[in-house]
């Protein structure tokens, strides 16, 4: 039976808290706020907060277990970036104060900008965007504009491959632009000749998510960046998979003009719950004039050796601000402190952790769970959802009999050129023993399939609320309590 609501709890005159005696004359609560229908719960403190209590305890979190999200990245993030963030000398400051009173900031500001450059291997960076798709609206912007910058107008076509993120379609469409979908090849890799037969002269660039969504690099990476280049075009880096390459790879060497890069993703901002996000965008030398102001650089006038100053500058050719202020500070600060504590070397075992604990969990499943590419994979993998023995199983009855086991579910159906796709990503956080623990649920989950599917069919079994039709959940959402008569 599923736990009373704090509405059920109601009391008529119960009381949770007396506020002190008024010293200032009591004021009218305006009238239009309140209504009459309206059946305001009555209850005492520990009414209320056990009730808030119990709801915490339904919801999943990475201090209680895995959370293999594929395409997400939902790993463990260290508790001192949190410590960091909320330091008074940063919670404290005002968006509008000047900039001689928030010089820590800035240096913060300034030096987590050049920390992207050298991972990523760009010459500039702004911290501007809010998340990853507005990185990437960032980013087509400035492709758009450095092309109209040249004169080349009848440029208005971004090619995306099927193997990419969702944005990336609706982030060309909403900067006016056309999309055109590159299919992949039987390796899971761009198809070469169909990005041949797409480049021309009215191309603005390719969206290339590399490693992409199946969890694979790219192995045709310098004959695509090639290809776009040759025909004028720029190459695009959804930088979302940033976790398999620090310190390994920086994709501005290898042709990548301009790259978001996700913080609450790769660099320790929790990831979910709607935000706040981040997602910094890195640009080559020549798209440097580009980018969305301001952005912070170290007044050289003002300066000395013991005391750098740093100020807001505008590129002289810049698309304009993206963002009111400055971007989400807050996750800002976690980054650099994420970046300083783990260092070069503590970069690169981020990635070389992720792609080992990946390609663990995939050869512990893959010989029960269909392989659509079988290849090593980078920080996550796909297989595909249904069995042979089991016809009538889908990805979904697998996703919603791990919840019966207290795991959460990998990311399902995406990307959608896998049929019944399960997504996962063990991320680097995780221990041999918690990746086990999972592949061995999952093994059984395949057995039940074949022996028992009804018991898959009608999971989760132990939930305060079962099996959910999520197309009527999704066009016709119940958004507030309703009473039962």
């Amino acid at each position: 039976m599923a736990e009373p609501l704090i509405y059920e709890l109601s009391v008529p005159g119960r009381e949770g808290a007396k506020p002190p005696q008024l010293d200032v004359p009591p004021a009218e609560l305006p009238v239009d706020l309140l209504r009459e229908e309206l059946p305001l719960p009555e209850a005492s403190e520990v009414d209320v907060v056990r009730h808030f209590t119990r709801l915490s305890h339904l919801n999943y979190s990475l201090d209680e277990g895995m959370y293999p999200l594929g395409s997400c990245t939902m790993k463990y993030n260290p508790k001192v970036n949190e410590v960091a963030a909320r330091m008074p000398g940063f919670t404290g400051l005002h968006p509008l104060q000047s900039e001689e009173t928030v010089q820590g900031a800035l240096y913060l500001m300034y030096h987590l900008q050049e920390a992207i450059q050298k991972i990523g291997g760009f010459a500039g960076v702004t911290l501007q965007p809010a998340a990853g798709a507005h990185g990437e609206l960032t980013g087509v912007l400035i492709m758009q504009k450095y092309h109209l910058d040249r004169g080349e107008t009848q440029r208005d076509t971004i090619l995306v491959p099927d193997s990419a993120h969702g944005t990336n379609p609706a982030s060309t469409n909403m900067c006016g632009l056309r999309t055109v979908q590159v299919p992949s090849d039987e390796r899971g890799n761009v198809d070469l000749d169909a990005l041949q037969s797409l480049v021309g002269e009215h191309v603005v660039g390719l969206m290339l998510t590399n490693p992409n969504t199946l969890g694979l690099f790219d192995e045709n990476l310098e004959e695509i960046i090639a290809l776009v280049h040759g025909c004028g075009g720029l190459v695009y880096g959804d930088g979302a998979n940033m976790s398999a390459l620090l310190g390994v790879m920086r994709p501005g060497e290898a042709g990548i003009d301009v790259m978001h890069f996700n913080l609450h993703k790769t660099f320790s901002t929790p990831h979910g719950g709607g935000g706040p996000g981040s997602g910094p965008v890195g640009v080559v030398e020549r798209l440097v004039d580009f980018l969305p102001g301001p952005v912070v650089a170290q007044d050289a006038e003002l300066s000395d050796d013991e005391a750098p100053y740093f100020t807001f500058v505008t590129p002289p050719k810049s698309i304009g601000p993206v963002k009111s202020f400055w971007g989400h500070f807050g996750v800002l600060a976690r980054a650099h402190t994420y970046i300083r504590m783990l260092g070069d070397e503590g970069m690169k075992r981020v990635a070389e952790h992720a792609v080992l604990n990946a390609n663990y969990l995939l050869s512990r499943i893959k010989d029960v769970y269909p392989l659509p590419y079988d290849r090593i994979c980078m920080h996550e993998f796909v297989v595909a959802g249904h069995f042979a023995e089991a016809p009538g199983v889908r990805a979904l009855d697998i996703a919603k009999r791990l919840i019966d086991y207290g795991l959460h579910p990998p990311t399902n159906y995406f990307p959608l050129i896998v049929h019944e796709a399960l997504m996962m990503e063990p991320t680097e956080t995780e221990s041999q023993q918690s990746i086990d623990a999972y592949a061995d649920i999952l093994l059984k989950i395949a057995e039940e399939a074949r022996t028992h599917p009804e018991v898959l069919h009608d999971a989760p079994h132990h939930t305060p609320v079962r099996r959910l039709d999520e197309v009527r959940a999704a066009r016709q959402p119940v958004l507030r309590y309703r009473r039962e008569a």
